[in-house]
Protein backbone atom coordinates (compact mmCIF):
# COMPACT_ATOMS: atom_id res chain seq x y z
CA UNK A 1 0.00 0.00 0.00
CA UNK A 2 2.86 2.22 0.25
CA UNK A 3 3.36 3.21 -3.06
CA UNK A 4 -0.54 3.74 -3.40
CA UNK A 5 0.03 6.85 -0.56
CA UNK A 6 1.47 9.43 -2.02
CA UNK A 7 -1.62 9.16 -4.93
CA UNK A 8 -3.97 9.42 -2.79
CA UNK A 9 -1.95 11.94 -0.78
CA UNK A 10 -1.96 14.19 -4.15
CA UNK A 11 -5.28 13.58 -4.33
CA UNK A 12 -6.30 14.66 -1.54
CA UNK A 13 -4.57 17.86 -1.90
CA UNK A 14 -6.09 18.50 -5.34
CA UNK A 15 -9.49 18.45 -3.52
CA UNK A 16 -8.19 21.79 -2.38
CA UNK A 17 -7.22 23.51 -5.09
CA UNK A 18 -7.37 26.84 -6.00
CA UNK A 19 -10.27 27.62 -8.93
CA UNK A 20 -9.45 29.81 -11.61
CA UNK A 21 -13.19 30.56 -12.16
CA UNK A 22 -13.95 34.74 -11.62
CA UNK A 23 -15.46 35.48 -8.61
CA UNK A 24 -19.47 35.31 -8.85
CA UNK A 25 -20.98 38.62 -8.30
CA UNK A 26 -24.87 38.81 -8.82
CA UNK A 27 -25.25 41.26 -11.68
CA UNK A 28 -27.00 44.73 -11.14
CA UNK A 29 -30.70 44.53 -10.49
CA UNK A 30 -31.70 45.73 -14.56
CA UNK A 31 -35.12 47.10 -13.36
CA UNK A 32 -36.64 50.16 -11.56
CA UNK A 33 -36.38 49.49 -7.89
CA UNK A 34 -40.37 49.70 -7.45
CA UNK A 35 -42.98 49.54 -10.49
CA UNK A 36 -44.86 52.09 -12.12
CA UNK A 37 -47.64 54.34 -10.40
CA UNK A 38 -50.12 56.15 -11.97
CA UNK A 39 -53.79 56.19 -12.93
CA UNK A 40 -53.52 52.35 -14.37
CA UNK A 41 -52.10 51.24 -11.02
CA UNK A 42 -53.04 50.72 -7.76
CA UNK A 43 -51.66 51.83 -4.79
CA UNK A 44 -49.15 49.14 -3.02
CA UNK A 45 -48.24 48.61 0.67
CA UNK A 46 -44.90 49.26 1.38
CA UNK A 47 -44.48 45.89 2.69
CA UNK A 48 -42.87 42.64 0.87
CA UNK A 49 -44.70 40.00 -0.75
CA UNK A 50 -45.49 37.39 1.97
CA UNK A 51 -44.63 34.01 1.37
CA UNK A 52 -48.30 32.13 -0.08
CA UNK A 53 -49.49 29.18 -1.27
CA UNK A 54 -52.12 28.52 -4.25
CA UNK A 55 -54.31 28.07 -1.14
CA UNK A 56 -54.50 31.20 -0.15
CA UNK A 57 -55.25 32.58 -3.33
CA UNK A 58 -58.10 29.65 -4.46
CA UNK A 59 -59.49 28.89 -1.66
CA UNK A 60 -62.68 27.24 -3.29
CA UNK A 61 -62.06 23.30 -2.34
CA UNK A 62 -62.88 21.88 -5.41
CA UNK A 63 -60.09 24.03 -7.51
CA UNK A 64 -57.99 22.68 -4.82
CA UNK A 65 -58.62 19.42 -5.31
CA UNK A 66 -57.95 20.14 -8.94
CA UNK A 67 -54.74 21.53 -8.73
CA UNK A 68 -53.33 18.70 -6.29
CA UNK A 69 -54.53 16.23 -8.84
CA UNK A 70 -52.74 17.61 -11.37
CA UNK A 71 -49.68 18.51 -9.40
CA UNK A 72 -49.68 14.50 -8.81
CA UNK A 73 -50.49 13.39 -12.42
CA UNK A 74 -49.46 15.69 -15.23
CA UNK A 75 -46.84 14.57 -17.55
CA UNK A 76 -44.74 17.76 -17.74
CA UNK A 77 -44.38 17.68 -13.72
CA UNK A 78 -43.20 13.97 -14.48
CA UNK A 79 -40.88 15.16 -17.18
CA UNK A 80 -39.24 17.69 -14.91
CA UNK A 81 -38.55 15.71 -11.90
CA UNK A 82 -36.79 13.21 -15.04
CA UNK A 83 -34.72 15.92 -16.09
CA UNK A 84 -33.62 16.37 -12.36
CA UNK A 85 -32.45 13.37 -11.96
CA UNK A 86 -30.43 13.33 -14.78
CA UNK A 87 -29.09 16.33 -13.87
CA UNK A 88 -28.29 15.36 -10.17
CA UNK A 89 -26.64 11.95 -11.88
CA UNK A 90 -24.65 14.27 -14.15
CA UNK A 91 -23.65 16.05 -11.40
CA UNK A 92 -22.33 13.15 -9.25
CA UNK A 93 -20.69 11.89 -11.82
CA UNK A 94 -18.43 15.12 -12.97
CA UNK A 95 -17.92 15.21 -8.68
CA UNK A 96 -16.33 11.94 -9.07
CA UNK A 97 -13.61 13.32 -11.13
CA UNK A 98 -12.15 14.78 -8.11
CA UNK A 99 -11.25 11.26 -6.93
CA UNK A 100 -8.77 8.56 -7.56
CA UNK A 101 -10.39 5.57 -9.67
CA UNK A 102 -8.97 2.29 -7.97
CA UNK A 103 -9.42 -0.51 -10.35
CA UNK A 104 -9.24 -4.47 -9.71
CA UNK A 105 -8.79 -7.24 -11.99
CA UNK A 106 -7.65 -10.86 -11.87
CA UNK A 107 -6.96 -13.54 -14.38
CA UNK A 108 -5.66 -17.09 -15.05
CA UNK A 109 -3.72 -17.96 -18.33
CA UNK A 110 -3.34 -21.83 -19.47
CA UNK A 111 -0.34 -22.50 -21.88
CA UNK A 112 0.36 -26.10 -23.14
CA UNK A 113 3.42 -26.65 -25.77
CA UNK A 114 3.34 -29.53 -27.55
CA UNK A 115 6.46 -31.77 -27.92
CA UNK A 116 7.67 -30.76 -31.04
CA UNK A 117 6.99 -27.18 -30.39
CA UNK A 118 9.37 -27.35 -26.95
CA UNK A 119 11.92 -29.22 -28.78
CA UNK A 120 12.40 -32.06 -26.50
CA UNK A 121 10.82 -35.06 -25.61
CA UNK A 122 7.87 -33.96 -23.19
CA UNK A 123 5.20 -31.63 -23.45
CA UNK A 124 5.82 -28.07 -21.51
CA UNK A 125 2.52 -25.91 -19.91
CA UNK A 126 1.61 -24.37 -16.72
CA UNK A 127 -0.88 -22.18 -15.34
CA UNK A 128 -0.08 -18.84 -14.04
CA UNK A 129 -2.36 -16.53 -12.02
CA UNK A 130 -2.24 -12.93 -11.52
CA UNK A 131 -4.04 -9.99 -9.74
CA UNK A 132 -3.51 -5.96 -9.76
CA UNK A 133 -4.91 -3.40 -8.01
CA UNK A 134 -4.29 -0.06 -8.46
CA UNK A 135 -5.12 4.01 -9.72
CA UNK A 136 -4.67 5.01 -13.45
CA UNK A 137 -3.90 8.17 -14.65
CA UNK A 138 -5.47 9.84 -11.69
CA UNK A 139 -5.34 13.91 -12.58
CA UNK A 140 -4.10 16.44 -10.15
CA UNK A 141 -6.81 19.12 -10.34
CA UNK A 142 -3.60 21.62 -8.99
CA UNK A 143 -5.58 24.42 -11.43
CA UNK A 144 -9.42 23.76 -10.56
CA UNK A 145 -10.09 22.70 -14.13
CA UNK A 146 -12.03 19.64 -12.56
CA UNK A 147 -13.77 21.04 -10.05
CA UNK A 148 -14.45 23.96 -11.80
CA UNK A 149 -16.87 21.59 -13.97
CA UNK A 150 -18.16 19.71 -10.86
CA UNK A 151 -19.73 23.66 -9.82
CA UNK A 152 -21.02 23.62 -13.02
CA UNK A 153 -22.83 20.47 -13.15
CA UNK A 154 -23.80 21.35 -9.93
CA UNK A 155 -25.60 24.70 -10.83
CA UNK A 156 -26.81 22.83 -13.84
CA UNK A 157 -28.56 20.46 -11.37
CA UNK A 158 -30.03 23.45 -8.91
CA UNK A 159 -30.88 25.05 -12.40
CA UNK A 160 -33.22 22.19 -13.49
CA UNK A 161 -35.07 22.50 -9.68
CA UNK A 162 -36.14 25.59 -10.09
CA UNK A 163 -37.25 24.93 -13.73
CA UNK A 164 -39.53 22.09 -12.33
CA UNK A 165 -40.93 24.83 -9.72
CA UNK A 166 -41.52 27.12 -12.60
CA UNK A 167 -43.53 24.36 -14.30
CA UNK A 168 -45.57 23.51 -10.86
CA UNK A 169 -46.06 27.23 -10.68
CA UNK A 170 -47.18 27.68 -14.57
CA UNK A 171 -48.97 24.61 -14.28
CA UNK A 172 -51.09 25.98 -11.25
CA UNK A 173 -52.41 29.13 -13.07
CA UNK A 174 -53.11 27.50 -16.01
CA UNK A 175 -55.36 25.28 -14.13
CA UNK A 176 -56.84 28.07 -12.29
CA UNK A 177 -57.34 29.72 -15.21
CA UNK A 178 -58.88 27.01 -17.14
CA UNK A 179 -61.39 25.89 -14.46
CA UNK A 180 -62.52 29.91 -14.13
CA UNK A 181 -63.12 29.94 -18.12
CA UNK A 182 -65.17 26.76 -17.95
CA UNK A 183 -67.02 29.02 -15.34
CA UNK A 184 -67.49 31.83 -17.64
CA UNK A 185 -68.96 29.56 -20.22
CA UNK A 186 -71.73 27.94 -18.26
CA UNK A 187 -72.41 31.51 -17.37
CA UNK A 188 -72.86 32.46 -21.04
CA UNK A 189 -74.61 28.91 -21.75
CA UNK A 190 -77.19 29.96 -19.23
CA UNK A 191 -77.44 33.54 -20.61
CA UNK A 192 -77.76 31.69 -24.44
CA UNK A 193 -80.86 29.39 -23.17
CA UNK A 194 -82.19 32.03 -21.22
CA UNK A 195 -82.53 34.35 -24.36
CA UNK A 196 -83.59 31.66 -26.27
CA UNK A 197 -86.46 31.07 -24.27
CA UNK A 198 -87.49 34.64 -24.25
CA UNK A 199 -87.00 34.54 -28.80
CA UNK A 200 -89.18 31.95 -28.23
CA UNK A 201 -91.87 33.52 -26.35
CA UNK A 202 -91.27 36.69 -28.79
CA UNK A 203 -91.79 34.39 -31.73
CA UNK A 204 -94.92 32.67 -30.53
CA UNK A 205 -96.15 36.07 -29.32
CA UNK A 206 -95.16 38.01 -33.04
CA UNK A 207 -96.70 35.05 -35.23
CA UNK A 208 -99.91 34.92 -33.72
CA UNK A 209 -100.02 39.10 -34.25
CA UNK A 210 -99.07 38.34 -37.91
CA UNK A 211 -102.02 35.54 -38.35
CA UNK A 212 -104.49 38.07 -36.70
CA UNK A 213 -103.00 41.08 -39.20
CA UNK A 214 -102.16 43.30 -36.13
CA UNK A 215 -97.74 42.89 -36.89
CA UNK A 216 -96.07 42.66 -40.26
CA UNK A 217 -94.78 39.63 -41.41
CA UNK A 218 -91.12 41.53 -41.08
CA UNK A 219 -91.82 41.10 -37.29
CA UNK A 220 -91.76 37.39 -37.71
CA UNK A 221 -88.82 37.15 -39.85
CA UNK A 222 -86.81 39.43 -37.20
CA UNK A 223 -88.11 37.75 -33.86
CA UNK A 224 -86.81 34.47 -35.69
CA UNK A 225 -83.51 35.94 -36.43
CA UNK A 226 -82.71 36.38 -32.83
CA UNK A 227 -83.99 33.12 -31.60
CA UNK A 228 -81.80 31.32 -34.47
CA UNK A 229 -78.62 33.65 -33.28
CA UNK A 230 -78.84 32.21 -29.87
CA UNK A 231 -79.77 28.65 -30.90
CA UNK A 232 -76.65 29.21 -32.66
CA UNK A 233 -74.66 30.39 -29.50
CA UNK A 234 -76.35 27.71 -27.42
CA UNK A 235 -74.55 24.80 -29.49
CA UNK A 236 -71.40 27.01 -29.66
CA UNK A 237 -70.86 27.20 -25.80
CA UNK A 238 -71.90 23.31 -24.87
CA UNK A 239 -68.78 23.04 -27.70
CA UNK A 240 -66.39 26.07 -25.73
CA UNK A 241 -67.88 23.78 -22.53
CA UNK A 242 -66.66 19.97 -23.57
CA UNK A 243 -63.17 21.88 -24.58
CA UNK A 244 -62.73 23.57 -21.96
CA UNK A 245 -63.32 20.20 -20.07
CA UNK A 246 -60.91 18.62 -22.48
CA UNK A 247 -58.29 20.94 -21.72
CA UNK A 248 -58.42 20.81 -17.61
CA UNK A 249 -57.92 17.31 -18.05
CA UNK A 250 -55.12 17.40 -20.33
CA UNK A 251 -53.87 19.41 -17.65
CA UNK A 252 -54.55 17.09 -15.08
CA UNK A 253 -53.80 14.12 -16.49
CA UNK A 254 -56.52 12.69 -15.61
CA UNK A 255 -60.54 12.22 -15.48
CA UNK A 256 -61.44 15.45 -13.18
CA UNK A 257 -65.11 14.83 -11.28
CA UNK A 258 -67.85 17.23 -13.09
CA UNK A 259 -68.82 17.38 -9.15
CA UNK A 260 -65.65 19.91 -8.75
CA UNK A 261 -66.59 22.10 -12.07
CA UNK A 262 -68.04 25.56 -11.15
CA UNK A 263 -71.78 26.44 -12.00
CA UNK A 264 -70.90 30.14 -12.80
CA UNK A 265 -68.49 32.62 -13.16
CA UNK A 266 -70.27 34.63 -10.30
CA UNK A 267 -69.74 31.69 -8.16
CA UNK A 268 -66.17 30.84 -9.16
CA UNK A 269 -64.80 34.48 -9.13
CA UNK A 270 -65.25 34.65 -5.65
CA UNK A 271 -63.12 32.16 -4.10
CA UNK A 272 -59.93 34.01 -5.88
CA UNK A 273 -58.61 36.00 -3.42
CA UNK A 274 -56.50 39.18 -3.79
CA UNK A 275 -53.12 39.06 -3.68
CA UNK A 276 -51.18 41.66 -2.08
CA UNK A 277 -47.65 43.19 -4.10
CA UNK A 278 -45.32 44.90 -2.64
CA UNK A 279 -43.29 47.71 -3.94
CA UNK A 280 -39.61 46.61 -4.04
CA UNK A 281 -39.54 44.96 -7.58
CA UNK A 282 -36.52 42.83 -6.31
CA UNK A 283 -39.46 39.99 -5.20
CA UNK A 284 -39.00 39.23 -8.72
CA UNK A 285 -35.42 37.59 -7.94
CA UNK A 286 -37.77 34.68 -6.53
CA UNK A 287 -39.73 33.52 -9.43
CA UNK A 288 -38.52 30.29 -10.65
CA UNK A 289 -37.24 31.15 -13.88
CA UNK A 290 -35.40 34.35 -12.64
CA UNK A 291 -33.59 31.84 -9.84
CA UNK A 292 -33.15 29.41 -12.85
CA UNK A 293 -31.76 31.88 -15.12
CA UNK A 294 -28.89 32.83 -12.26
CA UNK A 295 -28.20 29.26 -11.93
CA UNK A 296 -27.17 28.67 -15.83
CA UNK A 297 -25.05 32.10 -15.13
CA UNK A 298 -23.04 30.55 -12.31
CA UNK A 299 -23.00 27.38 -14.30
CA UNK A 300 -21.75 29.55 -17.12
CA UNK A 301 -19.00 31.44 -14.99
CA UNK A 302 -17.60 28.26 -13.47
CA UNK A 303 -17.06 26.89 -16.79
CA UNK A 304 -14.63 30.04 -17.73
CA UNK A 305 -12.44 28.37 -14.79
CA UNK A 306 -12.03 25.37 -16.63
CA UNK A 307 -11.30 26.69 -19.98
CA UNK A 308 -8.37 28.54 -18.22
CA UNK A 309 -7.13 25.80 -16.19
CA UNK A 310 -7.24 23.74 -19.59
CA UNK A 311 -4.08 26.24 -20.73
CA UNK A 312 -1.83 25.07 -18.33
CA UNK A 313 -0.04 21.37 -17.60
CA UNK A 314 -1.94 18.57 -16.98
CA UNK A 315 -0.31 16.20 -14.05
CA UNK A 316 -1.53 12.67 -13.59
CA UNK A 317 -0.43 9.91 -11.33
CA UNK A 318 -0.76 5.96 -11.76
CA UNK A 319 0.05 3.37 -8.89
CA UNK A 320 -0.33 -0.34 -9.48
CA UNK A 321 0.24 -3.08 -7.15
CA UNK A 322 0.54 -6.59 -9.26
CA UNK A 323 0.87 -10.27 -8.43
CA UNK A 324 1.60 -12.93 -10.35
CA UNK A 325 2.00 -17.12 -9.58
CA UNK A 326 2.00 -20.00 -11.10
CA UNK A 327 0.50 -21.51 -7.91
CA UNK A 328 -2.85 -19.65 -6.83
CA UNK A 329 -1.75 -20.74 -3.02
CA UNK A 330 1.47 -18.40 -3.02
CA UNK A 331 -0.50 -15.05 -5.13
CA UNK A 332 -1.11 -13.05 -2.64
CA UNK A 333 3.21 -12.88 -1.29
CA UNK A 334 5.78 -10.62 -1.34
CA UNK A 335 7.76 -12.94 -3.83
CA UNK A 336 4.94 -12.81 -6.03
CA UNK A 337 4.72 -9.00 -5.37
CA UNK A 338 5.44 -5.90 -8.27
CA UNK A 339 4.82 -2.19 -7.09
CA UNK A 340 4.68 0.40 -9.33
CA UNK A 341 4.21 4.46 -9.18
CA UNK A 342 4.99 7.12 -12.00
CA UNK A 343 3.41 11.01 -12.68
CA UNK A 344 3.17 12.45 -15.99
CA UNK A 345 2.90 15.74 -16.89
CA UNK A 346 1.30 17.01 -20.47
CA UNK A 347 1.24 20.41 -21.53
CA UNK A 348 0.12 20.65 -25.54
CA UNK A 349 2.81 22.96 -27.14
CA UNK A 350 0.63 23.74 -30.17
CA UNK A 351 -2.82 23.74 -30.32
CA UNK A 352 -3.87 26.17 -33.37
CA UNK A 353 -5.09 28.36 -30.55
CA UNK A 354 -7.94 26.17 -29.37
CA UNK A 355 -7.25 26.55 -26.09
CA UNK A 356 -7.54 30.19 -25.81
CA UNK A 357 -10.46 29.94 -28.15
CA UNK A 358 -12.09 27.69 -25.34
CA UNK A 359 -11.74 30.75 -22.52
CA UNK A 360 -13.18 33.13 -25.34
CA UNK A 361 -16.15 31.37 -25.87
CA UNK A 362 -16.77 30.18 -22.36
CA UNK A 363 -16.57 34.31 -21.68
CA UNK A 364 -18.74 34.72 -24.95
CA UNK A 365 -21.33 32.01 -23.71
CA UNK A 366 -20.64 33.81 -19.71
CA UNK A 367 -22.20 37.01 -21.74
CA UNK A 368 -24.71 35.27 -23.18
CA UNK A 369 -26.27 33.83 -19.94
CA UNK A 370 -25.77 37.24 -18.58
CA UNK A 371 -27.97 38.80 -20.92
CA UNK A 372 -30.87 36.10 -20.56
CA UNK A 373 -30.97 36.75 -16.65
CA UNK A 374 -30.90 40.33 -17.28
CA UNK A 375 -33.76 39.86 -19.92
CA UNK A 376 -35.49 37.04 -17.44
CA UNK A 377 -36.06 39.85 -14.96
CA UNK A 378 -37.16 42.65 -17.23
CA UNK A 379 -39.85 40.21 -19.21
CA UNK A 380 -40.68 39.81 -15.26
CA UNK A 381 -41.19 42.97 -14.35
CA UNK A 382 -42.94 44.13 -17.39
CA UNK A 383 -45.74 40.88 -17.09
CA UNK A 384 -46.15 41.47 -13.35
CA UNK A 385 -46.31 46.01 -14.34
CA UNK A 386 -48.80 45.01 -16.86
CA UNK A 387 -50.89 42.63 -14.37
CA UNK A 388 -50.73 45.49 -11.68
CA UNK A 389 -51.88 48.27 -14.76
CA UNK A 390 -54.85 45.59 -15.44
CA UNK A 391 -55.80 45.35 -11.67
CA UNK A 392 -55.86 48.99 -11.23
CA UNK A 393 -58.61 49.53 -13.54
CA UNK A 394 -60.74 46.11 -13.94
CA UNK A 395 -62.69 47.11 -10.72
CA UNK A 396 -63.81 50.38 -12.42
CA UNK A 397 -64.61 48.55 -15.91
CA UNK A 398 -66.73 45.63 -14.26
CA UNK A 399 -68.90 47.93 -12.17
CA UNK A 400 -69.16 50.17 -15.77
CA UNK A 401 -70.24 47.06 -17.83
CA UNK A 402 -72.71 46.08 -14.85
CA UNK A 403 -74.43 49.38 -14.69
CA UNK A 404 -74.72 49.20 -18.78
CA UNK A 405 -76.22 45.71 -18.46
CA UNK A 406 -78.45 47.04 -15.47
CA UNK A 407 -79.82 50.68 -18.04
CA UNK A 408 -80.00 47.60 -21.09
CA UNK A 409 -82.39 45.29 -18.95
CA UNK A 410 -84.40 48.05 -18.22
CA UNK A 411 -84.63 49.46 -21.60
CA UNK A 412 -85.64 46.29 -22.82
CA UNK A 413 -88.46 46.21 -20.41
CA UNK A 414 -89.38 49.85 -21.27
CA UNK A 415 -89.38 49.10 -25.09
CA UNK A 416 -90.83 45.75 -24.86
CA UNK A 417 -93.85 47.22 -22.94
CA UNK A 418 -94.15 50.65 -25.66
CA UNK A 419 -94.16 47.82 -28.40
CA UNK A 420 -97.09 45.75 -26.90
CA UNK A 421 -99.27 49.38 -26.07
CA UNK A 422 -98.93 49.88 -29.92
CA UNK A 423 -96.57 52.88 -29.05
CA UNK A 424 -92.84 51.28 -30.45
CA UNK A 425 -92.00 49.35 -33.29
CA UNK A 426 -91.11 45.78 -33.22
CA UNK A 427 -87.69 47.00 -34.16
CA UNK A 428 -86.95 48.62 -31.14
CA UNK A 429 -88.24 45.94 -28.59
CA UNK A 430 -85.12 43.67 -31.08
CA UNK A 431 -82.55 46.02 -30.61
CA UNK A 432 -83.14 46.51 -26.96
CA UNK A 433 -82.98 42.46 -26.83
CA UNK A 434 -79.77 42.39 -28.92
CA UNK A 435 -78.04 45.02 -26.44
CA UNK A 436 -79.11 43.60 -23.73
CA UNK A 437 -77.45 40.05 -24.33
CA UNK A 438 -74.69 41.84 -25.74
CA UNK A 439 -74.24 43.62 -22.19
CA UNK A 440 -75.04 40.82 -20.04
CA UNK A 441 -72.35 38.54 -21.86
CA UNK A 442 -70.10 41.50 -21.51
CA UNK A 443 -69.99 41.72 -17.80
CA UNK A 444 -69.41 37.63 -17.91
CA UNK A 445 -66.43 38.57 -19.89
CA UNK A 446 -65.32 41.34 -17.35
CA UNK A 447 -65.72 39.26 -14.38
CA UNK A 448 -63.45 36.73 -16.26
CA UNK A 449 -60.98 38.72 -16.91
CA UNK A 450 -60.91 40.33 -13.09
CA UNK A 451 -60.49 36.94 -11.72
CA UNK A 452 -57.40 35.41 -14.32
CA UNK A 453 -55.73 39.03 -13.65
CA UNK A 454 -55.58 37.63 -9.75
CA UNK A 455 -54.21 34.24 -11.29
CA UNK A 456 -51.73 35.88 -13.49
CA UNK A 457 -50.74 37.93 -10.71
CA UNK A 458 -49.90 35.07 -8.60
CA UNK A 459 -48.49 33.38 -11.28
CA UNK A 460 -45.72 36.33 -12.31
CA UNK A 461 -44.91 37.57 -8.78
CA UNK A 462 -43.97 33.82 -8.33
CA UNK A 463 -42.95 31.47 -5.31
CA UNK A 464 -45.05 29.73 -3.68
CA UNK A 465 -44.91 27.87 -0.46
CA UNK A 466 -46.31 24.63 -1.42
CA UNK A 467 -45.87 23.72 -4.53
CA UNK A 468 -41.79 24.51 -3.44
CA UNK A 469 -42.29 21.44 -1.84
CA UNK A 470 -44.74 19.61 -4.00
CA UNK A 471 -44.98 15.38 -3.85
CA UNK A 472 -41.84 14.43 -6.12
CA UNK A 473 -40.44 17.81 -6.10
CA UNK A 474 -36.98 17.81 -4.48
CA UNK A 475 -36.61 20.68 -2.29
CA UNK A 476 -32.90 21.83 -2.08
CA UNK A 477 -31.43 24.89 -1.24
CA UNK A 478 -28.04 26.49 -2.85
CA UNK A 479 -26.35 25.44 0.41
CA UNK A 480 -27.45 21.68 -0.17
CA UNK A 481 -25.45 19.51 -2.14
CA UNK A 482 -27.38 15.99 -3.96
CA UNK A 483 -24.16 14.18 -3.59
CA UNK A 484 -25.98 12.18 -1.00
Amino acid sequence: MRALRPILLAGTLALGACSMAPKYVQPAFPVPPSWPVGDAYLRQSEAALPSVSYRDVFRDTRLQRIIDQALANNRDLRASVANIAAARAQYRIQRAELFPQIDASGGVNRRDIGRGAAGGNFAVGGTTYSASVGVNAFELDLFGRVRSLSDAALNRYFSQEAAARATRLTLTGDVAGAWLTYAADRTLLKLAEDTAAIARRSVTLTRARVTGGVAPRTDLRQAEQILATAEGNIASQRTALAQDVNALQLLVGAPVDPALLPASIEEASRTVAELPAGLDSRILLRRPDVVQSEYELRATNAEIGAARAALFPTISLTGLFSFASQALGSLISGDALTKSASATANYPIFRAGAGRAGVEQANALQRAALAQYEGTIQTAFREVADALARRGTITDELAANERFAAAAADTYRLTEARYRGGIDTFLSSLDAQRSLYAAQQQVVQTRLIRATNLVTLYRTLGGDSQIDTAAGAPALSAQQSPQQ
